[in-house]
């Protein structure tokens, strides 16, 4: 029996093309560790963060789709880092947490009705025999444009959000844990923000025209004054 921290799946689809071409483009090291390493600094940073830009269809949900797109949100790059794994021979799954994120916008709590983020995305990479948590999310240019800590990642710790931004300022939080999973768990995810969320899945492609940057800069320079 083939090893599922391996194989390919309808999300995590580590078997894509492009997938592997652009996995063994970013495959470099000696080590397992140092190689994973050099993919999840490919994913966090090779792809902007955008949470205004999503599509719940299966397309729009597979890790390929973001190195089509050029940019996506959390459970993609997850996913695309697990994909990246996978496609050189590195054991990986995705991973998921209810997390309250204050890095947010007028936008998206009007869209969302609270600061809960369900199905935060990471990436689980079994790394020296232990699983190992790398959260490639958010870019290097928009934590240094809106003063985040950008989340490092050496293969020896987990790498998860800081509470604290670079001014000491809430950022996030884990509320729960939800653990880890070969294939994204995509019915399950969209029954909980139509439950939870359901404006904003109702509403998701009146949102595709906003600009993220732009609006959390905004809300930053009107905070400041």
């Amino acid at each position: 029996m083939s090893d599922p921290s391996l194989a390919p799946t309808t999300l995590i689809d580590s078997d894509n093309p492009e997938v592997i071409a652009f996995a063994r483009q970013h495959d470099s090291g000696d080590t397992p560790r140092e190689r994973a390493v050099a993919l999840y600094y490919a994913v966090r940073d090779g792809f902007r963060y955008d949470p205004y830009q999503i599509d719940f269809s299966v397309e729009g949900m597979r890790a390929s789709s973001v190195l089509t797109k050029k940019y996506g949100w959390c459970v993609p790059k997850a996913a695309l880092l697990a994909a990246a794994c996978r496609a050189v021979g590195i054991p990986a799954k995705v991973g998921y947490a209810d997390v309250r994120n204050h890095m947010s916008t007028e936008r998206m709590r009007q869209m969302m009705k609270t600061d809960v983020y369900m199905w935060h995305g990471y990436t689980d990479i079994l790394l020296d025999g232990v699983w190992r948590k790398a959260t490639p999310a958010f870019n290097i240019e928009l934590c240094d444009r809106f003063g985040l800590l950008p989340l490092e990642f050496d293969g020896r710790e987990d790498s998860i959000y800081h509470p604290y931004d670079k001014s000491g300022n809430r950022h996030m939080e884990y509320v729960r844990q939800r653990g880890s999973f070969y294939d994204m768990p995509l019915d399950e995810m969209l029954a909980d923000f139509k439950k939870y969320y359901p404006f904003w899945v109702d509403q998701s492609s009146a949102i595709h025209t906003a600009d993220f940057m732009q609006d959390v800069a905004r809300e930053q320079d009107t905070s400041a004054c």
